[in-house]
């Protein structure tokens, strides 16, 4: 398709080119005699029924480009993705997506979305039987894939998974570009041993159950509280990364009497529900206050939380991957071998303490 659109443009340029040429030779001077001016208004007549025949030759070109798109030369990705309104990093993430896989890119894609395993599986069987070449997935669950991905591999169907593993043969995939989600969950409770607090009341409010990143997220703190004798969780519950289900568990604990001094929140929009309850209780939080309050994926309205010191901690989740997911694309398309099966992006964890606004310009989604 590249080639017939770079010979469309070619002919478009010879034809501008032509038309130029066509222009300069009715230019005659004003004292010219009348017989060239009649040669003049020939030459304009022949160089504008030139110009309408390259017109009408570029547009059946551009056609024939459109054509060509039309008829499959465009790489066909399906993509499914969890619910782009599940938090500020889902939003950035599914933006990402839109605005890399476009017919100007070289791609046609088709939008899957659902927080539920089985919903995101019938959209796989659904993009398997249109033919896409390939299937771009970030899983609601870590199992329950086998199946699927071994019928995408016999209909020649590539997987890609982005932001988030699966339990499944890494030869039922092509590449995974993931965070790690252990990793961030690990930071962040080193992070909050770090603190030196006496004793460790922790309201945990968790993602989406059995998510990759809700399990990640979670191990860390369920490991150290398992450990420590002075780490004990008050309310382990999951509001599914929504702010007003988290603020509902915090409302509740609130008004149990039960202490507590931490919020460990596994995304910042949780986050930000739990702190409307403690500022609807009057409770402070953040810096030298109250209640330690941890959020997750560094949406930028959450990191200039942590710059007025109204937070304590937020660890960092990269959404931008449609660039990594080209890249193996056009290397699997190139006949190449893909290098790494597993790609781990960099990202830290800020602290309020020593986070600036560069950092927030910087990393803020």
């Amino acid at each position: 398709m590249k080639k017939k659109v770079l010979a469309s443009l070619l002919t478009v340029a010879m034809a501008a080119t032509m038309v130029v040429g066509c222009g300069s030779k009715a230019d005659a001077p004003a004292d010219a005699p009348a017989a060239t001016d009649d040669a003049a208004a020939t030459d304009d007549a022949a160089a504008t029924d030139d110009a309408a025949a390259t017109d009408d030759a570029a547009a059946t070109d551009d056609a024939a480009a459109s054509d060509d798109a039309a008829s499959g030369d465009l790489i066909k990705v399906g993509i499914i993705n969890n619910d782009p309104n599940e938090s500020g990093y889902r939003t950035a993430n599914d933006k990402d997506m839109k605005e890399f896989f476009t017919a100007e890119n070289g791609y046609e894609a088709s939008f899957a979305y659902s927080l539920k395993n089985d919903e995101q599986i019938t959209a796989a069987q659904k993009f398997i039987q249109d033919g896409v070449d390939y299937l771009l997935l970030s899983a609601a669950d870590t199992a329950g894939w086998d199946s699927v991905l071994q019928d995408a591999q016999d209909a020649g169907v590539r997987v890609i998974l982005f932001d988030r593993t699966i339990d499944a043969s890494e030869d039922l995939y092509e590449a995974s570009i993931v965070s790690d989600m252990a990793k961030e969950g690990q930071t962040a409770v080193d992070w909050l041993a770090g603190q030196g607090l006496d004793e460790y009341n922790v309201i945990h409010i968790q993602g989406v159950m059995g998510s990759a990143a809700q399990k990640g997220r979670s191990g860390a703190l369920d490991e150290k509280v398992a450990a420590e004798s002075n780490w004990n969780i008050v309310t382990q519950q999951t509001a599914e990364w929504n702010a007003e289900k988290a603020q509902q568990i915090v409302q509740s604990v609130i008004d149990s009497g039960e202490k507590f001094n931490v919020i460990y929140a596994e995304n910042d929009d949780m986050a930000k529900g739990a702190v409307a309850a403690l500022d609807k209780a009057n409770i402070s939080h953040g810096v030298g206050k109250d209640v330690i309050v941890m959020g997750f994926d560094c949406n930028k309205w959450a990191l200039e939380e942590l710059l007025a010191g109204n937070w304590n901690y937020d660890g960092q989740c990269n959404p931008f991957q449609a660039a990594y997911i080209d890249g193996i694309i056009k290397t699997i398309e190139s006949g190449e071998t893909v290098a790494e099966k597993v790609v781990v992006m960099d990202e830290k964890g800020f602290d309020a303490s020593t986070i600036t606004q560069e950092d927030v310009d910087t990393y803020g989604i």
